[in-house]
């Protein structure tokens, strides 16, 4: 199994709309894809804003290709997310889960 982590600092009055998106957007398509298991959304407050890291668990990553194209450590970003972040990762990292 393959851990994709992406972190993300929203803008504190986005953090609900990110969240919602997350819920409503994101976390349906990705249950679509074959190898997508579960998805988990880590959240604390830091002096600039709300930070987020985003944690998907994958199958193998042949699996995450399907949803990251070729480059799979390109963050996939919607443009409406990007303009609910201060900063985000352009860069994704994958760990392999021993247990």
């Amino acid at each position: 199994m393959i851990s994709r982590h992406w972190r993300g600092l929203a803008k504190a009055d986005q953090a609900q709309n990110y969240t919602e998106h997350l819920r409503s957007d994101t976390f349906p398509a990705l249950r679509n894809l074959p190898g997508f298991m579960s998805a988990s959304i880590l959240t604390r407050p830091i002096a600039d804003g709300i930070e987020f890291l985003i944690i998907t668990q994958w199958r193998a990553l042949d699996d995450i290709a399907r949803f990251s194209s070729q480059d799979l450590d390109a963050a996939v970003v919607p443009s409406a997310v990007i303009l609910m972040m201060i900063e985000y990762d352009r860069r994704v990292r994958h760990y392999e889960v021993i247990e």
